[in-house]
């Protein structure tokens, strides 16, 4: 590791050289970024896992620009240009934008006008015009006439095409424009002619124009998917005089015949070459701005959405709700295994609401059914008020569950894995049920783009948002815990250290010789090394474990810590765990030694008090207005209770129970300026809303959390 990444991601992030080393050094050597943050604070200096994720990034692209280095200082060797100074320079960058236009001289090109010129003898003319002192330029360029060359007029513009060429990969022409473009550029997109109908969904861009700087992500992705999709021309450029009177300034000396073919060059360089190149340039680079703030808001979407509260081991009937192929039925297990499944049809066209009500009922006795979980589609608010007026032998809650996904989940491998012998529609009504024991065991199975919480995720770089989305994954897989003899092979994948392979072993093991009995017994699981246990033990939790710090966030490397603590007040673990008014007269700091620091010792205390807790909130039961079943139930004014279902860069869609999610636009989240809708809503969240417009042709609500 290059001690120079050390200092430029300090200087970039503001974080002291020594935890960003000692960061470097636990990734370089395999540790997890959940393990770092939860198990090695002292090492880190108490990094947070988005810092640990930074230094990550960073240290990844400072390793990509070394690359990409090598490969230019190689090629300008090939080309036995390579001086010392140019070598210097070169090794001395960090910026991959200044890099590329050092670069840009030496690199190999086609066969362009410049170069064509070039072969026909004409560049020593072309410096003759850039000195700017000659007179008599047609006298100069009839001595470039050859067999290539038929005349003083076609040795000028072969020279002038050297010359714009010369503009366009000059560092101080690139950098002028990119400051007049930073000050100036404005983005615009056009509707493309004869799209008006195909493209109605773009309407709000078909004569669009604002300063790029001030262009948000969602509508810069926006006017790129309409490009993409042939409805929108999309063009990023400052004002052409501008540019043009600056480049001039640069290169134009006095006022001779050669200055005026000077001029020529510069302003053909400028329209064929520069600009093109420039507009390029800030088009990716706007572009790759927007995408790192939709993939942020969409992570920070999932983040919230996977720690959803769980409503924990209860027996659950799952409906799939739907009108003419009827309401799939499942009752499910503590554990969320399939007891029993069928099909009723309460709704039109059968109408059988009678039959259907006899067998849910029937169904709730015989499987000791604790709640119900509905899947909040297509006859989804029918499908509740049937339930709720429905008399039971006990007292149950109803939930409404989103639907997003369940029918990818219900169609994808892994479900046919579990599956294999029920269809699609049973699966659906698994997953349904399943999401409201625990969103986060069940979500994990489903490709996270899939769940719809994101804002344009299929517009940004895929590479990246899998990245981000995996990650974000893996933090609330770890963050939770997993429960080493309940979890799923794709939950368990998630865990700090295993991945498909070793998560596919754990469960092998477990089906052949029961569930474990310890944290310890991992390492007899085939290929699960020291390693791996080291960075997976803290994450996997063993409820009914001999040794109760199995089911807590105590990694075993501190085990000895806490028996010590025991030991000296002369006690068992269990004890600790259960009598606050002992765990009250412990000292910390007796415990401190070169391996175990104070974060560390903090972190046991914490988990001694509450050990193996979930740390998502308690799982609450919501109601619709029951008034309001379509978009023509809407009045402006009405208020209305609601669920966030999705948070954007530009506002939150709530769901207030029909088909249409409506919109909180963010000026209208609270009395205040927001600058971020995340400091004021959360996935999930119960509020109440004002209905402050409709459109019904365009199937659009406009709300306000200012009721």
């Amino acid at each position: 590791m290059q001690t120079i990444y050390v200092s430029l991601i300090s200087r970039s992030l503001s974080i002291s050289e020594k935890s960003i080393s000692k960061t470097l050094e636990l990734l370089d050597e395999g540790a997890t970024i959940p393990f770092i943050s939860r198990y090695r604070k002292e090492v880190t200096g108490g990094l947070n896992e988005i810092q640990i994720e930074e230094i990550k990034q960073q240290y990844s692209k400072l390793q990509e620009l070394t690359s990409r280095k090598e490969t230019i200082l190689r090629s300008i060797e090939e080309q036995e240009k390579l001086t010392p100074e140019l070598k210097a320079r070169i090794e001395n960058t960090w910026d991959s934008t200044e890099l590329e236009d050092i670069y840009l001289p030496y690199k190999p090109k086609k066969q362009t006008r410049s170069e064509i010129a070039r072969k026909k003898g004409l560049e020593p003319l072309a410096k003759i015009l850039m000195a700017q002192n000659e007179q008599d330029i047609y006298g100069k360029a009839e001595r470039f006439i050859n067999k290539e060359v038929n005349d003083a007029e076609e040795a000028l513009q072969g020279a002038r095409d050297i010359i714009a060429e010369w503009v366009n990969e000059s560092e101080s022409a690139r950098n002028t424009l990119r400051n007049i473009f930073h000050r100036e550029a404005m983005i615009t997109a056009k509707l493309v002619k004869g799209k008006e109908e195909e493209g109605a969904k773009f309407r709000d861009y078909f004569d669009f124009k604002e300063p790029l700087s001030r262009c948000s992500s969602h509508r810069l992705l926006a006017m790129r998917r309409g490009e993409s999709e042939g409805i929108l021309r999309v063009s990023i450029t400052p004002e052409d005089e501008h540019c043009m009177e600056a480049l001039l300034r640069r290169f134009v000396k006095g006022n001779t015949p050669s200055s005026e073919q000077v001029t020529i060059a510069v302003k053909d360089g400028y329209k064929r070459l520069l600009k093109p190149a420039i507009e390029t340039e800030f088009a990716a680079l706007s572009k790759e701005r927007a995408d790192t703030q939709a993939i942020k808001v969409f992570a920070e979407n999932l983040r919230q959405l996977l720690l959803a509260p769980p409503l924990g081991q209860k027996r659950v009937l799952g409906i799939d709700p739907g009108f003419r192929t009827g309401c799939k039925i499942v009752c499910l297990d503590a554990q969320g295994n399939l007891l029993h499944n069928e099909t009723v049809y309460p709704h039109p066209p059968q109408n059988e609401k009678a039959k259907a009500g006899m067998k849910i009922v029937s169904l709730v006795s015989t499987y000791a059914i604790e709640a119900i979980a509905i899947g909040n589609g297509t006859a989804g608010r029918e499908t509740e008020q049937f339930i709720t007026n429905l008399r039971y032998d006990r007292k149950l809650q109803v939930f409404s569950v989103s639907e997003d996904g369940a029918s990818v989940y219900s169609a994808s491998p892994i479900a046919r894995e579990e599956f294999p012998e029920y269809d699609v529609t049973v699966r659906g009504a698994v997953s349904i049920g399943r999401r409201l024991l625990d969103p986060l065991a069940e979500l994990v199975k489903i490709d996270p783009k899939s769940i719809g919480v994101g804002q344009y995720q299929h517009d940004v770089n895929p590479s990246e948002l899998k990245k981000s989305l995996d990650q974000t994954v893996e933090n609330c897989v770890n963050r939770v815990g997993v429960n080493l003899n309940t979890a799923s092979k794709h939950l368990l994948t998630y865990v700090s250290g295993l991945g498909p392979s070793l998560a596919q072993n754990i469960v092998n093991y477990r089906a052949k010789n029961g569930p474990f009995k310890s944290r310890k017994e991992l390492l007899k699981v085939p290929r699960l090394g020291e390693k791996a246990f080291e960075q997976a033990a803290g994450f996997l939790r063993i409820p009914d474990a001999e040794n109760p710090l199995d089911n807590s966030a105590v990694h075993p490397e501190s085990y000895p810590v806490v028996e010590a603590m025991a030991k000296d007040l002369h006690c068992s673990i269990r004890d600790l765990i259960r009598e606050k008014s002992i765990r009250d007269t412990i000292q910390p700091d007796r415990y401190l030694s070169e391996k175990t620091g104070m974060p560390t010792l903090l972190d046991i205390m914490q988990e001694l008090d509450k050990p193996g807790r979930d740390p998502r909130a308690a799982i609450q039961v919501f109601e619709f207005d029951p008034n309001v079943k379509t978009i023509t139930d809407l009045q402006e004014g009405q208020i209305l209770p609601g669920i966030i279902s999705n948070i954007t860069r530009f506002g939150c869609f709530v769901d207030i129970g029909i088909k249409e999610k409506g919109l909180i636009h963010i000026s209208n989240l609270a009395d205040k300026y927001v600058s971020d809708p995340t400091e004021v809503v959360s996935i999930h969240q119960h509020v109440q809303v004002k209905v402050l417009g409709i459109d019904l042709e365009r199937k659009r609500i406009q709300l306000s959390l200012k009721v």
